[in-house]
């Protein structure tokens, strides 16, 4: 049960920001929520930031333009009266991709109006705010302190298991000489290893991949009162007699994509991760899983100031 007071903190539009982060003064970043819009398909006033089919274009575009007022106001310098710098009202160009769960990255240093088609951006040009959108996928975000560069990448198991974030690092360190102790990783909202359920395929597919497989699964015994209580009805004629349920299978992709950023380098004491669960938290999150496939994006974005 969400309290009063509780309500309506979540019905304000707020951007997320990580810790690490935050320092860096060239920096522009941040997690939506989806709290504060104007799409009324998925709940009264929710901020969905993707082109979905249930949602309006122009309630998105709404939602859109709030989100980076948003972003803008909480990362705008301050004049010595005590105003906004008009620096800060420069609008700021969404580079967007079409996601397909894959681990193809793109470096962007001008806008375009082609459409591009991977799961991570990077750039050192300044006015881009790069985009992945998630809902239950996570998003993840490198900056670099010493080049000013950033990257954004969007990570589910396919994703992962294709070692996105990883071959990240590679790539920041390819166009920019970005080095892996000089990187910062935030990665914000996403479904956790509490709730997390794959099959075993998933499983398999880690430990042809990693040798640490082991470490990102655990398994729950599922239990059934009807079998529990009449199990005759479950005899079966191989041993041991009865048929089982297979255990549930969880999957921790917040340390998956962790170990991938240590194994390349990048310090711990570097890496942040968000605690909040969408799955667990639909009342401000979207979850694809939570919420049965119907349901909004948000948006992990990150840009460098001009």
């Amino acid at each position: 049960m969400v309290t009063r007071a509780r309500r309506k903190s979540i019905d304000k539009l707020n951007v997320l920001r990580a810790d690490k982060l935050v320092a860096l003064s060239w920096l522009v970043h941040g997690f939506s929520t989806r709290a504060g819009g104007f799409s009324r398909v998925y709940g009264k006033g929710d901020l969905n930031l993707g082109f979905t089919k249930d949602d309006s274009g122009a309630a998105v575009e709404r939602n859109r333009a709030a989100f980076l007022q948003a972003l803008r106001s909480s990362f705008a310098r301050p004049h010595s009266r005590g105003r906004l710098s008009l620096h800060e009202t420069v609008a700021w160009q969404l580079i967007t991709l079409r996601q397909i769960h894959s681990d193809i990255i793109h470096r962007v240093e001008s806008g375009s109006e082609a459409p591009l088609v991977g799961d991570g951006l990077l750039t050192s040009a300044p006015g881009l705010l790069l985009v992945v959108q998630t809902a239950d996928c996570l998003p993840i975000i490198l900056a670099d302190t010493k080049h000013r560069a950033v990257g954004v990448f969007h990570a589910g198991w396919r994703g992962t298991v294709k070692r996105i974030v990883e071959k990240g690092v590679g790539e920041m360190f390819r166009h920019f000489g970005s080095h892996p102790r000089d990187l910062k990783a935030a990665m914000g909202p996403g479904i956790h290893g509490c709730c997390y359920t794959v099959g075993e395929e998933v499983r398999t597919k880690f430990e042809s991949q990693f040798a640490y497989a082991a470490k990102l699964f655990r398994e729950v015994k599922e239990s059934d009162p009807v079998r529990e209580k009449y199990p005759l009805l479950f005899l079966t004629a191989r041993a041991p007699g009865h048929g089982e349920l297979p255990p549930k299978i969880f999957l921790d992709l917040v340390e998956a994509n962790r170990q991938q950023l240590l194994a390349v380098g990048v310090p711990a004491k570097n890496i942040e991760a968000s605690p909040l669960c969408t799955n667990c938290h639909p009342e401000l999150l979207f979850s694809y899983r939570a919420e049965k496939g119907k349901t909004g994006r948000m948006m992990g974005v990150a840009g460098i100031r001009g």
